[in-house]
């Protein structure tokens, strides 16, 4: 495995347009013709924060991972959108249609953002859903705020608990080698990006959604995209999962080079004290692309169970 390969942190891929049934479009169309739902959300340091927001009934809540918006989750939200459920996924600042406010890339400012949309919005036992950087916002809301208002996890190939090697993490990478991978963000973002996409899908990934997703990524500020890149592969998140005490449910997949299976996965379901962890044979790190009709099926379950 490349050293490269193991920082993809996240790359993102989807397809556009409508997704599912007629009786999914019914469901979208109807929650969007709802009045009184803010399309974003205002932050305490003034970051405007894009808002989707799908449904109604119980509410699940959707992070997605480093320099990828709120599209990435599209297969997902709509097959809860049309199960009864309330989906709902935002931008986080720096990416997609949030605005840009060239602070607070760091994961306190990120648990309090999480902490304003779950406010603004009202949302009590709403169930968090993440992918990739998404289960380090969640784990630091968990140590600094104490998880309010959240009732359920699901942690989707996520880069948790801490990437970076020290004294007590023999499994992470040397800071110098992890500075290495990041640099050719700063020359060539695109080209980056196209490096690295490959073990982000599986073979038979078409390349336009390859394409979209690249675009999509593309989106990011590149300043908040190096920032969040270093702020992932420094920080330690060990003790904030320790605080995540709901049930949790970690799905990885056992062919995820950006995020390899037994140095974040495994490892995180172990540390937190109600998670269970489910191995999706052969998934690559973009499997709520890859796998969705079993991801869903196992959001579907797990949010009802």
């Amino acid at each position: 495995m490349r050293r490269r390969d193991l920082f993809g942190l996240a790359l993102a891929a989807g397809a556009a347009g409508v997704l599912g049934s007629v009786s999914a479009e019914k469901a979208v169309a109807a929650s969007l013709a709802q009045t009184g739902r803010p399309d974003h959300v205002t932050t305490p340091d003034g970051t405007r924060l894009f808002v989707r927001d799908w449904g109604t009934g119980a509410p699940v809540l959707f992070l997605a991972g480093w320099t990828l918006p709120s599209d990435f989750w599209a297969y997902q939200m709509m097959a809860l959108a049309s199960s009864g459920y309330r989906a709902i996924a935002y931008d986080r600042r720096g990416h997609g249609r949030s605005s840009d406010p060239g602070r607070g890339y760091d994961h306190d400012h990120l648990a309090d953002d999480l902490k304003a949309v779950i406010d603004s919005l009202g949302l009590e036992n709403v169930t968090l859903v993440a992918h990739s950087m998404g289960g380090t916002e969640i784990a630091r809301y968990f140590a600094r705020h104490g998880g309010k208002g959240v009732g359920k996890v699901v942690m989707v190939g996520t880069i948790t608990p801490f990437l970076m090697q020290t004294g007590d993490n023999a499994m992470g990478l040397p800071r110098e080698v992890l500075a290495s991978l990041r640099a050719p963000i700063v020359r060539d973002f695109p080209g980056w990006i196209e490096a690295n996409a490959k073990p982000f899908f599986v073979p038979e990934t078409s390349r336009d959604m390859i394409e979209w997703g690249k675009a999509l990524m593309l989106q990011t500020s590149l300043y908040a995209a190096l920032e969040l890149a270093r702020e992932n592969a420094e920080t330690d998140f060990r003790a904030d999962l320790a605080k995540v005490n709901v049930p949790t449910l970690v799905i990885h997949g056992d062919k995820d080079a950006s995020a390899p299976l037994v140095m974040t996965g495994a490892v995180s379901a172990k540390l937190m004290p109600n998670a269970t962890l489910k191995v999706y044979e052969g998934a690559p790190h973009g499997l709520p692309l890859t796998h969705i009709e079993k991801l869903n099926a196992d959001l579907r379950a797990f949010i009802a169970g």
